[in-house]
């Protein structure tokens, strides 16, 4: 359904750091890397789409994060979502929802919300029973 997701931010650098540390924690695997735009992109090994992408602002403006705006990300399991919150938090992110089950959404539905250093907001979640 989706061919890419860009996030904005402000700092290349530390975003790189950061998303690097939690993409690896999902089984994503960086596709690029060009300093001169400055952005990145990563993927799920062996499938060129869709694929997750950060960096500046194309019209050259600062990021800013979207009021209910928030990209979230697939864990294979509960075990995964914890450890990409636990991961985000320890790599500058800011707790917007402790992992647990959130069966306001269905029964299995098991995920974990921050925000990123810029302020996008993220959640990781897994789907499936325990």
């Amino acid at each position: 359904m989706l061919s890419h997701v860009f996030i904005g931010v402000n700092d290349f650098e530390r975003a790189f750091e950061f998303y690097s540390a939690i993409l690896a924690e999902l089984g994503l695997a960086l596709k690029f890397r060009e300093e001169e735009r400055p952005w990145a992109g990563w993927m799920k090994p062996g499938v060129a789409r869709p694929l997750f992408l950060v960096g500046r602002p194309f019209d050259g403006q600062p990021a800013v994060a979207g009021n209910g705006h928030m990209a979230a990300l697939l864990a294979a399991d509960r075990p995964t979502v914890d450890r990409v919150h636990a991961t985000a938090l320890a790599h500058g992110a800011v707790c917007e929802g402790p992992p647990g089950l959130r069966p306001e959404y269905h029964a299995n539905y098991y995920g974990a919300y921050f925000r990123d250093p810029d302020g996008n907001k993220l959640c990781v979640c897994c789907h499936d029973p325990a």
